[in-house]
């Protein structure tokens, strides 16, 4: 059941089979995105040891993350483009640390390439065969997931970033961008998201219907979503239902 959220109308009624095209996001919607960071994380800093020791030795994990926010609430115009603020702080942690910061391209690298081995939720993939079956798939995300190196490009007609798009969710543009790649209206448009600000109320603000794939305690009769659980599996089978 669907109630006002606070401000604002309740959604009307979704009927599947108007929608022509779903969006979907990547990080915790499709796969659980802290131990996927943690992986790479250690794969980077594994590679810094024995590339650039110095700059391993002065900025572990903790302190790299803590450059990288500081360079964020420095640089603004690059919260949209998670690669380029990656390769910012390495560049400037390998300078501090007296070492040549042309390794950040090559430690990027390392990063980026360990950020694509994920592991998809437990029926994430049956869902994925049985939802592309039915409507275009595209997947859109804030982060730099790539579809073909995580292995998921055989589900989707396409993708779009946020460093491709120019902006990130929740900003309307990115979402108004999908929907005319997908050539449909954004009101035929269901996007599916972990983030109730992010993908919800974004999704919704640009025209979009939304769904919420909330965690188990996050539960908010109060949002605007036409659907909201804890797994894509109980979505997909509410949505082919119709």
């Amino acid at each position: 059941m669907v109630h006002n959220p606070p401000g604002g109308p309740a959604p009307a009624p979704l009927d599947p089979r108007k929608l022509q095209a779903l969006s979907l996001d990547l990080d915790d919607t499709l796969w659980p995105i802290a131990p996927t960071l943690a992986r790479a994380e250690q794969a980077l800093a594994d590679w810094l040891v024995r590339h650039a020791p110095a700059t391993a030795a002065a900025w572990p994990p903790a302190r790299m993350l803590a450059l990288r926010q500081r360079i964020g609430q420095a640089h603004p115009e690059l919260a949209h483009d998670l690669s380029a603020l990656r390769l910012k702080t390495l560049d400037q942690a390998l300078r501090e640390a007296g070492e040549d910061p042309a390794l950040a391209g090559p430690a990027f690298d390392v990063f980026f390439a360990a950020r694509q081995r994920v592991e998809l939720l437990p029926g994430v993939a049956e869902t994925l065969d049985r939802l592309a079956a039915r409507w275009p798939l595209y997947a859109l995300s804030n982060g730099n997931a790539d579809l073909v190196q995580t292995g998921i490009a055989r589900w989707f007609r396409g993708s779009l970033s946020a460093r491709e798009a120019g902006v990130a969710k929740p900003h309307p543009q990115i979402f108004q961008q999908a929907c005319a790649r997908l050539g449909s209206p954004p009101a035929a448009v269901l996007h599916i998201g972990d983030d109730l600000h992010a993908d919800v109320l974004g999704a919704r603000a640009a025209g979009l219907r939304a769904a919420w794939l909330r965690p188990a305690h996050r539960a908010d009769p109060a949002q605007p979503a036409c659907w909201q659980g804890e797994h894509l599996p109980a979505l997909g089978d509410w949505l082919l239902a119709a």
